[in-house]
Formats: structure tokens, sequence, C-alpha cells
């Protein structure tokens, strides 16, 4: 019975790191999931900007393309 009191602190201290690491890997995932949702809906409202403006004034969408690219007029 002597073994098994080392061996219950190792299987103790590795759970402990174990729900430590997981438990922030978590939250970054978690948070880095919120921000990749907020770009996404950044791009589809920029997006639908940009394709309105391409339908009823192409010479903006075209003027806003070129300085975007980095042509000047």
């Amino acid at each position: 019975m002597r073994i098994a009191a080392p061996l219950l602190i190792v299987i103790l201290v590795g759970y402990v790191a174990l729900k430590l690491v997981f438990g922030v890997a978590g939250g970054l995932i978690g948070v880095l999931l919120s921000l990749a949702w907020f770009a996404l809906k950044i791009l589809l409202v920029v997006g639908l900007i940009y394709w309105l403006l391409s339908v009823f004034s192409p010479e903006t969408a075209k003027k806003m393309r070129d300085s975007f690219r980095g042509t000047q007029l």
C-alpha cells in the first residue's frame, strides 16, 4: 500500500493540471469563436454595402475598389 500514496498524488496533480489547461483553453476558444463571429458579421455588412454601391452607383464602387487597391486616380 506504500506505492498507492505517491501514485494518488501524481494522479491528483495530473487531474488538476488537465482541468486548468482545458479550462483556460476552453475560455480562449470561446473568445476566439466570438471574435470570429463578430468579424463575419462585419464582413457581411461591408459586403452588402459594397454590393449595393456596385448596383446603384458603379462609379463610386470603382473608386472605392481602386482606393483600396492603392491605385491613384
